[in-house]
């Protein structure tokens, strides 16, 4: 009698719910289904529905989700009427889960859609919205390979001049004329710094010219990391130019660890010994302005270079050449004319070229409300 009455109440219930729902002309959500993410690594499920149309007494829809044999659970935040997909991000991989959307009315009355069937996700291999890229890096990489082909056949290449690094010899002719030294500094980051690997190999360059030249080559080090793998750079420039003899030692030494002690120890030096031609490679900081200053007031013909971009404008203004950015990674091939990286280095700027001309392409093309390769770009982003 008991069991009787209890299913009669929840009857009456499930009558009432479902009576005030159509009282509202609430309509279950249609068309729902649940599919694994595509170009993902498995990790969420996305299940759309078709949106409400207006007037139809929805406020909003909630997610309900059941691992397989498992209970229903809410999942995320009410969503609001015009909401027609949701990506479940909280899934374990390799298990199925079953969906439905509960429309919200306005009175909070609910009604559910049909449940979707089992849906587990996987992870893709490849993501299709990035074959454009793909096709990109593929021409990228055939533009150098091509370059380095074009470059080791003997063929002369030409790459864009960098007047700083056409400077090199000038600087170091100047110097070995005035009978004086050069000076040269890789900045203060560490050995494992990207503008110091850079600076360090264009020192090797400069080496080998000073080598030929018998002119004196002073290297402070702020970094005794630094300091002995220039020694080995130095030290070799000198033996593979026959002119191991000319190799002192002595002139690649260590300073101090303190940005501002260390500036003012390369300051003295400046004054000290006049040096014809001062070289800043590297990484700068706050010192930047007072070792260019420096090296102007005593007359020398100043190179610089630096990926810090805030202290590019101390440089241009103090130094007589400054090479900006990527000018500093691109100077080993353009000093060494090593057929590999000189063809590296031509088609990164056919690359570079080709990304300008896309820019310009895009803009003129969105001003004359065409959108397509702004819509392209952010698919594969």
């Amino acid at each position: 009698m008991i069991k009787t009455t209890q299913w009669i109440v929840v009857t009456l219930v499930l009558c009432l719910s479902v009576s005030v729902a159509f009282s509202q002309g609430l309509a279950p959500p249609s068309n729902v289904t649940a599919v694994d993410t595509p170009n993902d690594d498995g990790s969420s499920i996305t299940i759309k529905w078709d949106a409400a149309v207006e007037g139809s007494g929805i406020s909003g829809y909630q997610i309900l989700r059941r691992i397989a044999d498992g209970e229903l659970e809410t999942i995320g935040a009410l969503l609001p009427a015009d909401a027609a997909t949701y990506v479940d991000s909280a899934i374990e991989k390799g298990t199925a889960y079953t969906y439905i959307v509960r429309a919200v009315g306005e009175t909070e009355a609910t009604v559910d859609s049909e449940q979707t069937p089992l849906v587990e996700g996987t992870g893709e291999w490849f993501h299709t919205g990035k074959i454009p890229l793909l096709i990109a890096m593929l021409l990228f990489s055939a533009a150098i390979l091509w370059n380095i082909y074009d470059a080791r056949s003997g063929k002369d290449i030409f790459v864009r001049r960098i007047p700083g690094l056409e400077a090199v010899d000038e600087a170091i002719g100047r110097a070995t004329e005035m009978g004086r030294s050069i000076l040269y500094s890789t900045g203060m980051a560490g050995v494992s710094g990207v503008a110091t690997i850079a600076s360090m190999t264009i020192l090797g360059q400069v080496a080998r010219r000073t080598a030929d030249y018998e002119t004196a080559l002073r290297v402070p080090c702020r970094d005794p990391i630094v300091l002995n793998v220039v020694r080995e750079m130095v030290k070799t420039a000198y033996l593979e130019e026959g002119r191991p003899d000319a190799y002192n030692e002595d002139d690649i030494f260590f300073i101090t660890e303190s940005q501002f002690a260390y500036a003012a120890g390369v300051e003295g030096m400046m004054l000290r010994e006049k040096p014809a031609a001062i070289f800043l490679q590297g990484t700068f900081y706050a010192e930047s302005l007072i070792l260019a200053e420096t090296g102007n007031s005593v007359g020398a013909i100043q190179i610089a270079g630096t990926d810090s971009e805030h202290q590019l404008p101390f440089f241009i203004a103090a130094c007589d050449y400054t090479l900006i950015g990527e000018e500093l990674y691109a100077a080993s091939a353009y000093l060494s004319r090593e057929p590999m990286l000189l063809g590296s280095l031509r088609g990164q700027d056919w690359g570079k070229l080709l990304i300008f001309a896309a820019i310009v392409l895009g803009v003129v093309l969105e001003l004359s409300g065409v959108s397509w390769i702004t819509t392209l770009l952010q698919r594969v982003s």
